[in-house]
């Protein structure tokens, strides 16, 4: 019996074969066969190709961006898939190896979202194979020790139906293709010529930030003013039952200096900060100015190489195993980041940081330390050092001792309704690993006084200054989204990075060093959003408890989308009516929307052309738009704009001319071939369909060998039904033929 092992990617693959022995071969006593997929290889098809028994006017209307044809009827859906563009040869490769084998084992990467999964089970259906035996193999990295063991511990799999990973990014995966509905509705709310996208998380993001800019900008400083004690050190007292005054010169000046009474002292300790995740990780370097996209392409790299350890993790904390990896490579991943190795002398796991729980564990370097990090910046470029550097001192923290200080509380002696604090720090521990020992967490206590409280405090008269709200970041979104949990680090950090990308042709957010503000498409979304289903933080973070609960089985797909009707419903209605505030606010009007334009190089010049990519109710598909670069010709089901009727169009790319304003612009686009089309032999043939009929084969023989037809299922323009007895001729002074009727006996 011959196992295959279907790994995500080749990366993966390799690190398998070093691990076993060679990419085929025998381990412990079984013999197998290491074939890997490059990620996904299937995707939804087009929202026309999904629905089951669809006319051609079905499939127009799915095309269509017109908000009468929403929300798309998902109980006639087929959720079909079709290879991912450039994906054939492996689809090839993968069939030739996994039909031949007797078990297929699973070791698609095990991340929190479901991903690895998805992509080995969406093979595996596709490709027809649900005969064979399967099993699953679960590590936490691709060390040699940690895929021995789990080739050897894999477990056994009933279906992709009893595997909540994969039914958990299935609903995730149709939930995303469903909000292509709301990239529409914004689209055409708006009526802007731009493309608006909108999604479960991206327009959370959108409408957070926009929120939160909104607030920083419409600050308006309105102090108050209290009476409150300083003492020598600094220290503040405060009564909170103390009045407030909305000037200083209305604050009574009753009080005079005493005494500092010391109430407590008490030693204390704070253990080091949790350890990263990529968003944490991604959200540090924004402030240096690399971006979100950046930090994914160059971590997945090191990643490859173990140099740091898996990047789509949710776990904040490492398992004993994990520690005990790491543990003889601590001097040297402290040498290599600069880090006082005397400083690390608590070398047993923390309770707080090691936890015989998760999968993967936190983000942190790997079991390939790199010689410097002028070696990891020749290999990886200049952000991988910042990278490894956040993640080595983010793991080495937990290695130094815990970070020691006085908590000191007291009152003023003739006052002793006012009470002051303060924190002396006796040993900074942890902080010293860091790069500036006094760089705090948002959640870190700021009473830090080197001196202590005071002996005297004198009466001040304390201007009390309301926060300005914090200028959105994506340090500060990020951490928004992690307090509701939604999205995994890795999934907030992807989309971060899509959001923000400049070179988007319509993105909804900018970035400078961290820093976040609206793009003009992002300024537009985010008033489309106010009362949205899709804008709604807390519908997001119950889709992801949803997606939770589909994973254990307490709940189906099927019927947790079925509710997404009712959102597009909504969404439309409250989109529209925020569209006109908008526009009126903006100060746009209204403008008909541009066709969206593909670009490729056409083979009959060999020059880069950009066409339109719709032609008469028609948007071509991937493969139609290769074959049109190609040179070649193309049939497809278009709409006539004067009847509104599904006609058999063909054609293919050509240079044209327009006219405007009394001048000729040239274009290259689809031009279609209304020359009758011919068999063979060069005869003439019929339409496939007339009047609403679709002819049969047989009718069709019958029509080319110029015999009359009686059919009785006809529809004219005005949608009314007839029944007339057709032959395919030509009508007197005419030239092609046509289908001619008669009518009566």
């Amino acid at each position: 019996m011959t196992l295959a092992i279907l790994t995500e990617k080749p990366s993966a693959g390799r690190a398998f074969a070093a691990a076993l022995g060679g990419t085929q071969g025998t381990f412990n006593g079984e013999s197998f066969v290491i074939t890997s997929a490059r990620g996904h290889l299937f995707e939804l098809a087009q929202p026309e190709a999904q629905l089951i028994g669809a006319t051609p006017a079905d499939a127009a209307a799915m095309k269509s961006w017109d908000l009468g044809n929403l929300p798309w009827d998902i109980s006639r859906f087929s959720w079909s898939r079709v290879p991912i563009t450039g994906a054939a040869d492996t689809i090839k490769q993968l069939r030739s190896v996994l039909s031949r084998v007797d078990e297929i084992v699973i070791a698609t990467d095990l991340d929190p979202t479901g991903e690895g999964d998805a992509i080995a089970w969406n093979i595996i259906d596709e490709l027809k194979l649900h005969g064979k035996k399967f099993s699953r193999m679960e590590f936490t990295d691709e060390a040699p020790p940690s895929l021995q063991k789990a080739f050897v511990k894999r477990r056994a799999v009933q279906s992709m139906q009893t595997e909540g990973a994969y039914l958990k990014a299935n609903f995730r995966d149709r939930l995303d293709f469903l909000t292509i509905q709301h990239t529409r509705i914004a689209t055409v709310s708006a009526a802007q010529q731009a493309v608006l996208r909108q999604g479960r998380l991206k327009s959370v993001m959108v409408k957070l930030v926009g929120d939160q800019l909104a607030a920083y900008q419409n600050y308006v400083k309105v102090p108050m003013y209290q009476n409150r004690f300083r003492d020598e050190n600094g220290v503040l007292y405060t009564n909170p039952e103390e009045p407030k005054f909305a000037t200083e010169a209305q604050v009574p000046r009753g009080y005079s200096a005493s005494n500092v009474v010391l109430d407590k002292r008490s030693d204390k300790a704070t253990a080091p900060r949790r350890m990263l995740d990529l968003a944490g990780l991604s959200a540090r370097l924004s402030s240096k100015g690399v971006k979100a996209d950046q930090v994914l392409a160059v971590y997945q790299k090191m990643y490859e190489n173990q140099v740091v350890s898996y990047p789509r993790t949710e776990d904040k904390t490492i398992t004993t195993e994990q520690f005990n990896e790491l543990l003889p490579y601590v001097n040297k991943i402290a040498g290599v980041v600069g880090v006082d190795v005397a400083l690390l002398t608590h070398r047993q796991p923390r309770k707080t940081h090691v936890k015989d729980a998760g999968a993967h564990g936190a983000n942190r370097p790997g079991p390939k330390v790199p010689a410097s990090l002028d070696a990891l910046k020749a290999t990886y470029g200049a952000i991988a050092p910042l990278i490894y550097e956040e993640l080595a001192r983010s793991f080495l923290a937990m290695l130094a001792e815990d970070y020691l200080y006085e908590s000191q509380e007291g009152h003023i002696e003739r006052y002793p309704a006012f009470v002051g604090r303060a924190s002396v720090p006796k040993s900074l521990g942890w902080k010293q690993v860091f790069f500036d020992a006094d760089d705090k967490d948002d959640d870190e206590e700021d009473t830090e006084n080197a001196k202590g409280l005071g002996t005297v405090g004198q009466p001040i008269v304390y201007e009390i200054v309301p926060p300005r709200p914090e200028h959105p970041s994506m340090k500060w979104l990020m951490k928004q989204l992690e307090k509701r949990d939604v999205g995994t680090g890795a999934t907030r950090t992807s989309t971060y990075a899509d959001v923000t990308n400049s070179r988007s042709k319509y993105p909804l957010l900018s970035e400078t060093r961290g820093k976040i503000t609206m793009s003009e498409y992002g300024t537009m979304s985010h008033r489309l959003l106010p009362g949205t289903r899709i804008g709604d933080l807390d519908l997001t973070e119950q889709v992801y408890a949803t997606m939770r609960a589909v994973a254990e089985g307490k709940t189906t797909a099927e019927k947790e989308l079925a509710v997404v009707a009712q959102w597009v419903r909504d969404d439309i209605q409250t989109m529209q009516a925020n569209a006109v505030v908008m526009r009126r606010e903006l100060g746009l009007s209204e403008v008909q929307q541009q066709k969206e334009k593909h670009e490729g190089t056409w083979v009959v010049t060999g020059e880069v052309v950009k066409f339109n990519r719709e032609w008469s109710g028609h948007t071509f598909t991937d493969m139609e738009l290769e074959d049109l670069l190609a040179g070649k010709e193309i049939a497809f089901a278009a709409v006539s704009q004067r009847t509104n009727k599904p006609f058999d169009a063909r054609g293919k790319l050509a240079p044209q001319t327009f006219e405007r304003n009394g001048k000729s612009y040239a274009f290259i686009g689809f031009k279609p071939d209304f020359t009758p089309k011919t068999d063979a032999l060069g005869n003439q043939m019929p339409p496939k369909a007339w009047c609403d009929h679709t002819f049969t084969p047989d009718e069709t023989s019958k029509l080319v060998a110029g015999e009359k037809v009686y059919i009785d299922d006809f529809v004219s323009r005005k949608g009314k039904s007839f029944a007339a007895t057709i032959h395919f001729g030509t009508e007197p002074g005419g030239k092609d033929k046509k289908i001619i009727a008669e009518f009566g006996n």
